[in-house]
């Protein structure tokens, strides 16, 4: 899904093909690296906008002795479904790193609905979390002192997490109403 979002978000500025889309991946956030989009996933997903119509085949240059370039445009119902993708990104989140691309366009969503979908997306983990401490209580309870010193470790390990992941979210959240991203 990022990758759709990246390559319908291009096409909003401009008509263009996937090789210099390809070459925009890592230009000037490195979407490749911190949204897991490759060359191969890029032309992928460009076959698959097509087949939903949200992008078309606008031109087609031809070039001596050099394979013909497919220049492509977003379309009227890709244009629609743009800040459904970029919602459905957020709900899917997991990770202030799954969210990269959709913090890079944030222009076209309404952000008070993105604050919304992160701040759920929080009570959902605050939840889990919570789930998460309550195995760990039950565990200590049951004084298997062969798994105690795991346990704890574990314990630390999963709220330091936990600890780091509310605070990106809170931070990301307040970085939005102050229209900072």
């Amino acid at each position: 899904m990022p990758i759709q979002v990246f390559i319908l978000s291009k096409l909003m500025k401009d008509n263009n093909y996937p090789y210099k889309l390809k070459k925009q991946l890592s230009e000037p956030i490195p979407f490749d690296q911190l949204g897991g989009l490759t060359e191969s996933k890029l032309y992928y997903h460009f076959d698959s906008l097509v087949k939903q119509g949200l992008i078309e085949i606008v031109e087609i240059i031809k070039e001596d002795h050099r394979p013909d370039k497919q220049v492509f445009g977003i379309t009227a119902k890709g244009r629609e479904e743009l800040p459904k993708k970029i919602y459905k990104l957020f709900e899917n989140a997991s990770s202030i790193s799954d969210m990269v691309v959709g913090l890079a366009y944030l222009k076209y969503v309404d952000r008070d609905k993105v604050v919304e979908i992160l701040k759920n997306n929080k009570k959902k983990f605050l939840a889990k979390w919570e789930q998460i401490s309550d195995f760990e209580k039950q565990i200590k309870m049951e004084k298997d002192h062969d798994k105690e010193k795991l346990v704890e470790y574990l314990g630390e390990y999963f709220s330091s997490r936990a600890d780091h992941t509310i605070y990106w979210l809170d931070e990301v959240i307040k970085r939005i109403q102050q229209g900072e991203l």
